[in-house]
């Protein structure tokens, strides 16, 4: 680990923000340094919405989930009220971890140093022998001053965004552009018909890579027929289109999404999706480490979680439409969009992790761009460095 601090690492960007014909991409050191992570989590993911969990895997009033992001320990609650809330993980009083295990937590949680106690909307409410044994205030201190430090978060399409330095564009705002965009296939109100079955909606995989390896390669298609030879076949090269949408949202669309399963059922779709636009999907990235999916009959959430300068998870969520496509009868579909989805990403590992094995070479020095094909992936590349640039 280098000596140096977030705030004097710097790399050049100037070639990267040059038109995509003439433009480099980040270079290596932006995926090896260990000391880089930090500067990234001040300048780039601090600053805006980033992905930290779901809101369904918060199952019930009262639980709680511990997670540590980005070095930082945080806490997700889910309160009596049925509020989701988002705390720093340290107890006020002198800093101690405060949860440790997720689960069902009860109308308070304890620190197990000192037993000072908090609400699960953050509040701090019992501190015991404060004043001495037995005595439980004292003159001065007010529990209203010092509950849990909260983190600015917003919830959408289950996901829980973060903004950790709190000076990010509010979320409701800075959707706006997407949620536009989308109302051709969902109407105004799509997103409520949004389901998960615990059965056949969760995946995880784990990638021996740099977080944003994975985010640029969702965000193009030009690999399509090397790295996804089965989804090749039916989705070609030819049936995608990029998509960037200001200085937040990229990645790519496709024509000829398949709505059946290998026995030609077909899940429910979403009630305002037109029928013109039905083998219509797109795949955004929301920048920096969300990644989603929209069809006609169901929607996928990608959370990259970045855990080193060279080590990232995927936790993937399925959703489906409405209640009926929960039962039974679909359950064989259900299964086989999990499958089709693990398949692909899983296909998509060796990619990712052989470039982040290159980026050790000095032989490298972030690489070109096809001014044709690469327009999403550069997109992504100018977004970092503009983070870095005000940096």
């Amino acid at each position: 680990m280098t000596n140096q601090t977030s705030s004097t690492i710097s790399i050049p960007v100037e070639s990267v923000l040059k038109p995509i014909g003439q433009a480099t991409g980040l270079p290596n050191q932006a995926y090896v340094d260990p000391s880089f992570v930090m500067k990234e989590r001040e300048m780039v993911i601090g600053k805006t919405w980033a992905g930290v969990g779901f809101v369904s895997d918060l199952p019930k009033l009262g639980y709680v989930k511990p997670l540590s992001f980005l070095g930082l320990p945080l806490l997700i609650t889910r309160s009596k009220d049925g509020q989701i809330h988002v705390f720093h993980n340290v107890c006020s009083h002198r800093g101690r971890i405060l949860v440790e295990e997720e689960g069902e937590a009860g109308s308070l949680l304890r620190c197990p140093y000192h037993s000072w106690s908090y609400d699960l909307s953050g509040n701090l409410r019992s501190t015991p022998h404060i004043g001495g044994v037995n005595s439980h205030s004292v003159d001065g201190f007010d529990c209203a001053d010092h509950g849990l430090k909260q983190v600015e978060h917003a919830v959408w399409m289950d996901v829980i965004f973060v903004n950790l330095s709190g000076d990010a564009q509010a979320f409701e705002d800075y959707i706006v552009p997407l949620a536009e965009r989308w109302k051709i296939f969902l109407g105004d109100n799509g997103l409520i018909h949004l389901r998960s079955s615990q059965a056949q909606s969760k995946l995880t995989v784990e990638i021996q890579s740099n977080w944003k390896l994975a985010v640029e390669n969702y965000c193009e298609s030009y690999h399509l027929p090397f790295i996804h030879p089965d989804l090749n076949r039916y989705s070609r090269l030819e049936d995608h289109y990029h998509i960037m949408i200001e200085d937040r949202f990229g990645g790519q669309g496709s024509w000829a999404y398949n709505l059946s399963d290998d026995a030609g059922v077909n899940l429910p779709r979403f009630p305002e999706w037109p029928e013109n636009k039905l083998k219509e999907a797109e795949y955004i990235s929301f920048y920096p480490n969300v990644l989603l999916g929209l069809q006609a009959d169901h929607v996928f959430v990608v959370i990259i979680e970045p855990k080193s300068e060279s080590r990232s998870i995927e936790h993937l969520r399925v959703y489906y439409v409405g209640d009926e496509a929960l039962g039974d009868v679909y359950e064989g579909c259900r299964e086989s969009v999990l499958e089709s989805w693990r398949v692909v990403f899983q296909e998509d590992v060796g990619a990712v992790e052989g470039m982040q094995q290159g980026r050790q070479s000095p032989g490298y020095g972030g690489g070109v761009f096809s001014p044709v094909m690469d327009n999403p992936t550069h997109h992504f590349h100018q977004w970092v460095a503009n983070k870095l640039k005000v940096a």
